[in-house]
C-alpha cells in the first residue's frame, strides 16, 4: 500500500476546497435549469397540440440533463442531440427514447438544434457553448438565419463578464444593435417571462 506524503496530502486538501468553491458558484445552474425547463413544459402543455414548444438539448450531463429533467418531469417528451465523443459524453436518462439522437458531425448537430428552434437559452458554459452561441449570433447579425427568434442568455454576471459587449461596441467591432439580438436574464421566472411574451404572440 502507497503512503500519501504530507506534501501530496495538502495538494488533495487544496484540489476539495477548490472544487467545493466552484460548486457553490456553478450548481445552481442546475437547478434553475431544470426549474426552467419544467416551465416552459408545463405552459407548453396548456397549448393545442400544434402550437406546442418542446426542449431539445445537445443530450449531456449537466445543464443538458437538467433541462431535459425538467421537461420529463413535467410529463413532456423531450429531445437529445448527442455527439459521438470518445469520452466525456453520454446521453442523459431524461431524454424521450424515441427522441434521442446521436451526430457524428458537429456541423449537422449544430444545424438542428438550431434551425428548428424557436427560442435558444444559453446558460453559462466553457468553449462548446461559446462556439455555437457566438455562430447562432453572428448569422443572427448577419441576416443569414431568422431563427432562433428568440436568443436568451441566462446569468448576465457571468456572460458579460466571459464576454465583453460594450467594449465591443465601443470599439466598433459591433453596432449597438446587435446587442438587440439577445436578450439577458438572471432567474428562472424573468427567463420564463421573456419567452413567454415572444413565443405567445407569434405562435
Amino acid at each position: 500500500m502507497t503512503e500519501v506524503s504530507e506534501r501530496d496530502k495538502t495538494r488533495i486538501r487544496n484540489k476539495i476546497k477548490e472544487l467545493e468553491r466552484l460548486k457553490e458558484r456553478v450548481s445552481p445552474y442546475y437547478d434553475q435549469a431544470y426549474e426552467l425547463s419544467k416551465k416552459i413544459a408545463q405552459w407548453s402543455q396548456s397549448l393545442q397540440p400544434k402550437n406546442r414548444f418542446y426542449i431539445c438539448t445537445g443530450g449531456g450531463p449537466g445543464i443538458m440533463e437538467a433541462a431535459n429533467r425538467g421537461a420529463h418531469d413535467a410529463g413532456m417528451k423531450t429531445i437529445g442531440l448527442n455527439i459521438s465523443l470518445p469520452f466525456e459524453q453520454e446521453p442523459n436518462p431524461y431524454i424521450s427514447r424515441e427522441l434521442n439522437f446521436e451526430f457524428h458531425y458537429f456541423f449537422m448537430r449544430k444545424f438542428w438544434l438550431v434551425y428548428p428552434a424557436q427560442a435558444l437559452i444559453v446558460f453559462p458554459g466553457g468553449y462548446g457553448t461559446i462556439d455555437e452561441m457566438m455562430e447562432i449570433l453572428t448569422l443572427r447579425q448577419t441576416g443569414k438565419m431568422k431563427k432562433p427568434r428568440l436568443i436568451v442568455l441566462y446569468s448576465s454576471d457571468y456572460w458579460k463578464k466571459v464576454i465583453n459587449f460594450d467594449y465591443l461596441v465601443e470599439m466598433g467591432m459591433i453596432g449597438k444593435n446587435d446587442t438587440k439580438i439577445f436578450n439577458f436574464a438572471d432567474t428562472p421566472d424573468e427567463a420564463f417571462e421573456i419567452i413567454l411574451s415572444e413565443l405567445n404572440t407569434k405562435k
